[in-house]
């Protein structure tokens, strides 16, 4: 008779397996009726499986936990600026990844470059909650315009718009992101919207980080100010 224990614990193990214990548990159930069976026993807790984290991003979140131990590395933002993604990293692992542009004169972090900076920067403000998709900003202030959003890949539109949410970066490495010339928050760096969708996947920007409109709204609704935003070069691992 098939241990019960078997058939109710939870663990991850290979579908062929698991279809090969299941119907083996069917045979045995025909050819021999139990006038009783015991309560199913819960699985021993050292037992059960659960998702090792992302080995791509192990050593970063450490080093994050050690260098910036006032904030938390439960949820961190990874922005790759080669593969052009945005990646939310939640627990040790990838949960989400967008398409993004970075800027199109390269990474640096140096005032009037326009440029992405690279290194470990912080949600300093959110702006835009309850906005319209496509809603213009200027000066992080909604206009009450909404943009037409383009989705050719050589569309261009008409000015550097930002639109529907703001995401506004603050660097925490002194000389790197933060700090005279090279302030990521007085360079007014964001996270935002644009409404030259059909550029993203490549560098596109004067600076900041571009997403989706739909995309943005996701990522605003999913981190809080203060969560850690990595700009790399590379994906990390």
């Amino acid at each position: 008779m098939t241990n019960n224990k078997q058939t109710v614990k939870k663990i991850w193990l290979p579908l062929i397996f698991a279809t090969a214990i299941s119907s083996g548990a069917l045979m045995a159930e025909s050819e021999v009726t139990p006038l009783s069976l015991p309560p199913p026993l819960p699985a021993p807790v050292a037992e059960v499986a659960t998702p090792a984290g992302d080995e791509r991003f192990t050593a970063l979140l450490a080093t994050l936990a050690r260098d910036f131990p006032s904030y938390s590395t439960a949820r961190v933002l990874v922005v790759d600026a080669t593969a052009q993604t945005l990646i939310l990293v939640e627990n040790g692992q990838a949960v989400n990844e967008w398409v993004i542009s970075t800027a199109t004169s390269g990474l640096g972090s140096v005032k009037g470059s326009q440029q992405t900076p690279l290194g470990v920067h912080r949600v300093a403000q959110k702006l835009g909650d309850g906005a319209p998709l496509g809603a213009i900003f200027k000066a992080r202030q909604n206009t009450g315009r909404i943009a037409q959003i383009l989705t050719g890949a050589d569309e261009r539109s008409t000015a550097d718009n930002v639109t529907t949410r703001i995401l506004w970066l603050d660097g925490l490495e002194p000389g790197v992101n933060k700090g005279g010339e090279v302030d990521s928050y007085e360079r007014y760096i964001y996270i935002h919207g644009t409404d030259e969708e059909g550029r993203l996947g490549n560098p596109a920007s004067h600076g900041c980080i571009r997403m989706r409109n739909a995309d943005v709204i996701d990522l605003f609704n999913r981190v809080n100010e203060d969560t850690l935003v990595v700009i790399t070069r590379k994906r990390e691992g």
